[in-house]
């Protein structure tokens, strides 16, 4: 696993490492089929893989203005990575979701490891079993562009408690791609959608988010972790090859950014 290891900490565009691991539905309310790019992130079980890593999370909340024992959410939480930073840092009441089993096992694994009550839920960020007005914040790390963005808003949107604050770091294009190039990205990666800062500006507004502020940072980076399964596919070798042909290929139209505003 050396050899895995070097090639997550080495390429050399690090702001596209979205392997955040998400099925769901695309904007016409299809299901979003499992890909082997999905597959792989589950067997890898990849944390801190989202641009910037967890060091960015870290200096994200920084900025935020966090009382004590605030309930926070983390919305595709993976193998828990970014929850037990929380949990342990801010004494925080947190919750992850993962709709995957195999994310869902190594999360929970984590928190009993660490002695942490953070509560594990399997679900769908468009359907969360959860009360409304429960959360002082919510984090998605690369998770929205694999789900219906309106639904999952909406949401998070009734989630959050009143003046509760949504942080996410997601995937954004600085112009229109060409059809070609936008249906292998699509395929490939299994996103809903291509999105724009402009996009993302006008879904954040319709689900009723105020105060809403874009920022990029470039300076942050973190080698992510491994949590891999003993039962990885040959193939699943080659689907990881074929994501960092993918961030050559297509350097500079592969980015991302920050957004944060406020219910």
């Amino acid at each position: 696993m050396k050899v895995l290891y070097y090639n997550f900490g080495s390429c050399r565009n690090h702001t596209f490492l979205n392997f955040i691991l998400y099925k769901n539905t695309n904007k016409e309310g299809i299901p979003i089929q499992n890909s082997k790019y999905l597959e792989f992130l589950a067997k890898f079980g990849v944390g801190g893989a989202h641009p910037g890593g967890l060091n960015l999370t870290k200096e994200l909340f920084k900025a935020e203005n966090i009382g004590e024992n605030p309930y926070i959410l983390d919305v595709g939480c993976g193998t828990g990575q970014t929850a037990a930073y929380l949990a342990e840092t801010y004494e925080a009441k947190v919750t992850g979701i993962d709709i995957n089993s195999v994310m869902v096992a190594k999360a929970k694994k984590r928190m009993k490891k660490n002695r942490l009550p953070v509560k594990i839920i399997q679900c769908s960020i468009e359907q969360v079993p959860l009360p409304d007005h429960t959360f002082d914040f919510i984090i998605s790390e690369s998770v929205l562009s694999f789900v219906n963005k309106p639904n999952a808003l909406k949401e998070i949107f009734r989630l959050l408690k009143n003046g509760g604050r949504f942080i996410a770091i997601e995937f954004t294009i600085h112009q229109p791609l060409e059809e070609k190039i936008e249906k292998e990205i699509k395929e490939f990666y299994g996103f809903d959608s291509c999105s724009m800062k402009k996009d993302w500006v006008d879904l954040f507004n319709q689900a009723g988010f105020k105060h809403i502020r874009i920022q990029k940072n470039k300076s942050i980076f973190s080698i992510p972790e491994l949590n891999h399964s003993e039962d990885i596919e040959p193939e699943l070798y080659e689907v990881m090859d074929k994501h960092f042909e993918m961030i050559l290929k297509y350097e500079g139209l592969l980015d991302y950014r920050i957004y944060s505003c406020t219910k």
